[in-house]
């Protein structure tokens, strides 16, 4: 049984990593795809969990081979998903989340045309701004340049199957996971996941 690819954009400060990781405690079956990039780890950050980090070069060789099912430039750096790593897990009948900008989810959707894409939106823009401000980790200049960059990007929403707006932490969560389970419910999937009990159910009497 195939697992399901989804895609989940969201501009920066709308809480999409932490939905995400959030779901991955809640539910089975589901993973999150390591990207690779050519920037440097972050303290705390371990190659092969956070990121698969490697040299430019390496990247390009990749990128020339046909290897990333997407790849983007942000600033100085790259970013790419393998495509052998994505379908090997769908493959083992595990959901896959690409957490991924709108640039890239046209490239995936091009070679996953039944991918489930999710865009994850905050209830405002003062509150974008307050919670970028409240990491305390960029000074004013850096803060404007994200919130350019978010209007931008939160353009694109309705280029995807579904929209979540992340005001209230756990509701989103809940709606998030609602969606995960439904699909699950479907029934080409349930005919696969459940074929021992449809078989018995439909097993004749005599």
């Amino acid at each position: 049984m195939s697992g399901t690819l989804y895609i989940i954009s969201a501009p920066s400060g709308a809480g999409k990593t932490s939905l995400v990781k959030a779901l991955l405690e809640r539910l089975d079956g589901v993973s999150v795809s390591v990207s690779h990039t050519t920037r440097a780890p972050r303290p705390g950050e371990v190659d092969g969990v956070d990121y698969h980090f490697i040299g430019k070069p390496d990247f390009e060789a990749l990128v020339a081979a046909g290897e990333f099912l997407e790849h983007a430039q942000v600033f100085d750096n790259y970013y790419g998903t393998s495509r052998a790593a994505v379908q090997q897990k769908l493959r083992s009948g595990e959901d896959v989340i690409l957490e991924i900008d709108w640039q890239g989810a046209r490239q995936v959707a091009q070679a996953f045309p039944d991918a489930v894409k999710v865009f994850i939106l905050p209830p405002g823009q003062d509150a974008l701004r307050q919670r970028l401000t409240g990491r305390g980790q960029d000074g004013e200049d850096i803060i404007e340049r994200r919130m350019r960059d978010a209007v931008s990007e939160m353009s694109h929403f309705d280029e995807y199957h579904y929209l979540i707006i992340n005001d209230d932490f756990e509701h989103a969560l809940d709606e998030l996971l609602a969606l995960f389970r439904a699909r699950r419910l479907r029934l080409p999937a349930q005919q696969q996941r459940q074929a021992k009990v449809l078989a018995g159910l439909l097993a004749s009497c005599d």
